[in-house]
C-alpha cells in the first residue's frame, strides 16, 4: 500500500506541470489570472492565436529542419566514431575518449561567446547550417560514449562469421552491426532531437532574422516587459512538447526489434 501511494505521489508531482500547461492553454480566462486547477471555460482561441495570428508554423518548420539535420548527422558521425574507438586500437585512443567526455562537462553558457565569435569569423551567423553544427557538437560526446558501449557489446564472432560467409564490410555493417546497435542509435537520436528542439540560448544568439527563429525563441514573443499572455504561452508550449512526444513514440518501437534483428543468418 505504501509503495502504491508513493508511486501515485510521484506521478502527480511529475505530471502536474503538464496538466497545468494544458488547462491553461484551453482556459478562457488564462490571460487574466494565469492558471487554475480547473479551467473555467474551454476554448481553442489560444491555439488559434499561436498558429494563425503569431504564425508559429514558421518557427516549427525551422526547428524541424534543424532538429532533423542534427539527428541525422549526429547519428551517422557518432556511429562510425564509436565503431572506431570500440573495434580498433590506436595511439592516444584513451586520450581521445577522455577529451570527448570533457566536452560534455563544459557548461553551454561558457561556450556562447567563443562559438559566436567563431561563427562570425566563418560567416555562419544567421545560418541554419551553423546552428546545426553547434548542436552537433553538443550531441556528439554523449552519442559517441553511448554507442561505444553498444558496439563493444556486439560479439566479434558475429562479424567474423559474416566475413567467412563472404560478406564485405558494408554488408556486415548493414545486416549485422547496424540492427544490433539500433537501440543505442535510437537513444542518441532522442537526445539529439531534444537538444536541438528545446535549445534557446544559441538559437537566440546566432539568429538575427526572425524568420529563422526556432520554437524556443518564438515562444519569447509572447512575453512583454511587464505582462505575459499565459494562454498563448501555454498553448505554444503544448505545441512545442508534442513533436518530442511523437518522435519518442515513433522511435521506441525500434528499441526491441533492433536487439536481435541482425543476429540471425538468412
Amino acid at each position: 500500500m505504501a509503495k502504491a501511494i508513493g508511486i501515485v505521489v510521484l506521478l502527480v508531482y511529475a505530471l502536474f506541470p503538464f496538466y497545468w500547461m494544458l488547462t491553461t492553454a484551453v482556459d478562457t480566462h488564462a490571460n487574466s489570472r494565469g492558471a487554475g486547477i480547473l479551467p473555467t471555460r474551454f476554448t481553442l482561441d489560444h491555439f488559434k492565436t499561436v498558429l494563425i495570428d503569431a504564425n508559429f508554423f514558421e518557427y516549427i518548420k525551422v526547428s524541424l529542419i534543424v532538429a532533423a539535420g542534427t539527428v541525422l548527422l549526429s547519428g551517422a558521425i557518432a556511429l562510425f566514431a564509436a565503431i572506431g574507438v570500440a573495434r580498433y586500437r590506436f595511439r592516444l585512443r584513451t586520450v581521445v575518449l577522455v577529451l570527448v567526455l570533457m566536452v560534455q562537462m563544459v557548461p553551454l553558457e561558457a561556450l556562447v561567446i567563443p562559438l559566436f565569435l567563431q561563427a562570425r569569423t566563418l560567416n555562419m551567423l544567421n545560418s541554419l547550417l551553423g546552428l546545426v553544427i553547434v548542436y552537433l557538437a553538443f550531441s556528439l560526446p554523449f552519442a559517441i560514449w553511448n554507442l561505444k558501449g553498444f558496439v563493444a557489446a556486439v560479439p566479434k564472432e558475429l562479424e567474423e562469421a559474416a566475413y567467412i560467409d563472404g560478406a564485405g564490410w558494408f554488408r556486415m555493417f548493414f545486416s549485422i552491426l547496424l540492427p544490433l546497435v539500433a537501440p543505442g542509435l535510437v537513444a542518441t537520436s532522442v537526445f539529439a532531437f531534444i537538444t536541438a528542439w528545446n535549445e534557446f540560448i544559441f538559437a537566440l544568439t546566432f539568429m538575427t532574422d526572425s524568420s529563422k527563429y526556432t520554437v524556443g525563441v518564438g515562444l519569447r514573443t509572447f512575453f512583454t516587459q511587464n505582462t505575459a499572455d499565459w494562454g498563448p504561452i501555454m498553448a505554444a508550449s503544448t505545441i512545442i512538447a508534442l513533436p518530442v512526444v511523437i518522435f519518442f513514440v515513433l522511435v521506441q518501437r525500434q528499441l526491441s526489434s533492433g536487439l536481435t534483428a541482425g543476429a540471425v543468418k538468412g
